[in-house]
């Protein structure tokens, strides 16, 4: 047994292993919610927290509802696939109340969001560059941005 006769230390490492353990465990189950794991691994209550949130977004039908001649330019442009509140942001409370006009976006700053150049994007892709194209003009003064192949003057 002399072997054993200096291992004091490696007990005490053990303790003290041990000991770290049980408070690891103690706090963890303090921190992590009591939900968490059950539908997987995320907090299952989320789901209840989120369905629990005012709604922002009215979604693209709404607006179609009350905006069938702006639809149907946008139908027939190259914005057809972009959702309403993509742009104009969300539209809940106007959806709700039309006496609440919403904000109109502007244009110099919104449209460059997708269409500056970039040699990431698609070579297929409408890219601009802003100062040289527009010289700080909105791009509605030349496109109309529901179908911006359509400029304002209305040729192609």
């Amino acid at each position: 047994m002399s072997a054993f006769k200096n291992s004091g230390h490696l007990f005490r490492f053990a303790l003290l292993f041990v000991i770290a353990f049980l408070a690891f465990l103690v706090l963890r189950n303090f921190v992590v919610p009591k939900s968490f794991g059950k539908l997987g691994h995320y907090r299952a209550d989320a789901i209840g927290d989120m369905a629990a949130k005012p709604l922002h977004y009215a979604g693209h039908e709404a607006c179609e509802a009350c905006h069938s001649d702006v639809a149907d330019m946008k139908k027939a442009g190259s914005h057809a696939h972009v959702n309403c509140e993509a742009c104009h942001g969300p539209l809940a409370n106007h959806a709700a109340d039309p006496s609440i006009t919403p904000v109109l976006p502007d244009t110099a700053v919104l449209c460059v969001r997708c269409h500056a150049a970039s040699a990431a994007k698609p070579k297929n892709f409408p890219q601009v560059s802003a100062e040289d194209h527009s010289n700080g003009l909105p791009c509605q003064t030349c496109h109309k941005p529901h179908s911006p192949a359509i400029t304002a003057g209305g040729a192609k």
